[in-house]
């Protein structure tokens, strides 16, 4: 089903980021708050129309003309008022619904009353999400993060590019030709706090942080050309003991020993006590002596997720010196940090100074919610974690722009747009493009685009 008009309820963190994105690509986008003070402070940063007034009273409803609406965002930081607006979108007509629900208790499929009691399409749970992204990205050992292209046959693997890189100062064209003898394609590059969707005549630097796409079975070679070591994951630090923090500890528990740092003592106790495999130490996730004294010194990974944005993004510095045992073994493996931001400006500062990984709760919402809207548009669609791009999988009408010519004749309109078709899926198999691939009508393509240019892509494929 095609979504037009969406009624946003809530101009809370995940509202407004979800609603800005919606704005963007081009959708009616009408909202519900009842806070005139967040009203005023957002209201010269979204193009959408903002209704004042309480999401309960079924006048604010009838002002937002809720029964031209294709689908109801419930996200206050209220999940009775995200559940019951959700009834209310039901009884109105509104097809389809998504709300935010933080308790176990109501909206999930084993709760006493799921999802379908509350008419909920889609549940979100932002921490829920979060820490299921770090669990996941835990496991990833051997690089940053990797991600699935067209059902698993094709990657997209992130890399820190270090000095000694078989691919820094070399730019994609003299990479192609120097590396030829399995097939790998540098999607997007973040570099400092800029984005770059790469042509053939871009330079990787040190310090880049690179995403290379590449098949499944090419995935050894590549990290033998980067050396980079597998490792198995036995040993995880964790700073803070909120609801994240102990959620991973919770996932990652079934598997490797987790050392917990909390600084309140009763909260700490009562972790203690209900968390398995996992040591629960009482201290300052700042305080390095606290750290070693935990044992991070034979951590793999090292995860902070306080409620403060410089402490997590300081603990996960510091860790990641003291777990970069190369410093004293050439060979030994280096831990990887990741770290909770509550500012979306300091995902990309984190980045920028090193860390491995930084997350955002709200931007975890708001790709899910995106990613449910686009299902039926888009055949799958994955954020790349450190730059502002996405990978989507697109199928190209008989008569689109794309179809028109070689990729090389459309290369500088492509690259303007920061727009790069990476791979087509053909028969069964996925393979990677080059400037003389045609996009043939109806066949489907896996499209790197920087996130302020997904209108453009798809406009390409209609």
């Amino acid at each position: 089903m095609s979504v037009k008009n969406i009624l946003v309820i809530g101009l809370g963190g995940v509202g407004l980021h979800l609603t800005q994105r919606l704005v963007h690509d081009g959708y009616g986008v009408t909202v519900i708050e009842s806070s005139p003070q967040l009203i005023s402070s957002v209201n010269d940063k979204i193009d959408a129309k903002i209704i004042e007034g309480n999401a309960m009273e079924l006048a604010c409803w009838q002002r937002a003309k809720a029964e031209t609406m294709d689908l109801l965002i419930a996200v206050t930081n209220e999940d009775s008022v995200n559940m019951i607006a959700s009834i209310i979108a039901d009884r109105l007509g509104i097809p389809r619904k998504v709300a935010r629900v933080r308790s176990p208790e109501y909206g999930y499929e084993n709760s006493f009353l799921n999802k379908n009691d509350f008419k909920i399409d889609l549940v979100i749970h932002p921490e829920e999400l979060v820490a299921q992204e770090m669990a996941r990205l835990v496991m990833r050992a051997s690089a940053n993060d990797v991600v699935d292209i067209g059902e698993g046959q094709m990657k997209v693997v992130a890399m820190r590019v270090n000095p000694d890189s078989p691919i820094v100062n070399k730019t994609l064209k003299e990479i192609d030709l120097l590396h030829n003898d399995f097939r790998f394609k540098i999607v997007a590059v973040a570099r400092g706090i800029a984005t770059i969707i790469p042509g053939e005549d871009d330079t990787v630097l040190p310090n880049d942080q690179v995403f290379i796409m590449l098949h499944e079975k090419s995935l050894p070679q590549l990290m033998n050309l980067m050396d980079m070591r597998e490792q198995s994951i036995h040993k995880v630090m964790i700073v803070g003991g909120g609801m994240v923090g102990a959620r991973v500890a919770e996932l990652l528990g079934k598997t490797v020993k987790i050392t917990l740092i909390e600084n309140d003592k009763e909260h700490a106790e009562e972790l203690a006590s209900t968390l398995k495999n996992t040591d629960v130490l009482l201290g300052d996730g700042t305080d390095v002596n606290v750290m070693v004294l935990g044992g991070l010194m034979e951590m793999d990974s090292f995860i902070a997720t306080t409620g403060n944005n410089e402490t997590n993004i300081i603990s996960c510095l510091l860790a990641k010196h003291i777990m970069n045992r190369s410093n004293v073994d050439a060979n030994a493996k280096v831990g990887k940090t990741i770290a909770l931001v509550k500012k979306e400006d300091y995902l990309v500062l984190a980045s920028t100074i090193g860390l491995d990984v930084a997350l955002n709760k709200k931007i975890s919402a708001a790709d899910e919610i995106m990613k449910f809207i686009r299902m039926g548009e888009l055949f799958s669609l994955a954020h790349l974690h450190g730059v502002d791009a996405e990978v989507i999988e697109l199928a190209a009408a008989p008569k689109s722009q794309i179809t028109k010519k070689p990729l090389k004749k459309m290369r500088s309109m492509l690259q303007e747009k920061q727009i790069l078709i990476a791979g087509v899926v053909r028969n069964g198999g996925c393979e990677l493009t080059d400037e003389h691939t045609i996009i043939e009508p109806n066949d489907l393509a896996v499209v790197v685009s920087a996130t302020k240019s997904l209108k453009d892509a798809r406009e390409l494929f209609k």
